[in-house]
């Protein structure tokens, strides 16, 4: 198997961290330079006419894109250590877990950035800088309910690491390109998560 993927980019350092956490040692990581716009070359849009990493590509030659659709196949191939949920009742409420970091927290990081990062701008055309500024506050709000989450129980979505955690702490990774840290916001109970989430194994894959 391939994974495209591209370094730093937070989507793609889902996927790794999720390989890493089960021990996963025969897919081949294939690089793509968003910056010389290698996702566009059509090599790649034919695989993906998305033009978008992370992709895996499996030994049948069939191709799967989205982040978490590529980590369900792998959760099913390699089922332990389980991330998402043993059984409908726990796999509902984490999934909930989840969709709540990536579309509250991880997708306000990325809009704020795509637009208002003049770094980015070449990914995002045009760039909306009030667009941008808003997603930040938003982003704020976010921070602050799961630091609520956070300070009564030890992780994203109960008592035990899931892919709640790792959608969660790739977005604070990729937040700080805007500067962001929870510490300095105030939000003692993220920092302490990111912190210790930070010092798994998993975590230093990028």
């Amino acid at each position: 198997m391939k994974l495209y993927t591209t370094a730093r980019a937070p989507n793609p350092r889902r996927v790794l961290m999720f390989i890493a956490e089960k021990g996963i040692r025969d897919i081949e990581p294939v690089q793509v330079d968003l910056g010389k716009g290698e996702q566009r070359d059509p090599a790649f849009t034919r695989l993906n006419p998305l033009a978008q990493v992370p992709l895996l590509q499996l030994d049948d030659g069939r191709v799967l894109g989205e982040t978490r659709a590529i980590c369900t196949w792998l959760e099913g191939l390699h089922p332990q250590p389980n991330l998402m949920g043993e059984g409908f009742e726990e796999r509902a409420f984490i999934e909930m877990a989840d969709r709540r970091v990536e579309l509250g927290l991880f997708m306000r990081i990325a809009n704020h950035l795509r637009h208002a990062h003049p770094g980015l701008a070449h990914l995002e055309q045009p760039q909306f800088g009030d667009f941008g500024a808003a997603q930040k506050d938003k982003m704020l709000d976010s921070a602050r309910w799961l630091d609520g989450v956070l300070a009564a129980q030890p992780y994203v979505a109960g008592e035990r690491f899931t892919i709640a955690d790792i959608t969660a702490f790739c977005a604070l990774e990729f937040a700080r390109l805007m500067k962001f840290r929870a510490a300095d916001a105030g939000l003692a109970h993220l920092q302490a998560w990111r912190d210790r989430i930070a010092e798994r194994p998993s975590a230093q894959v990028v």
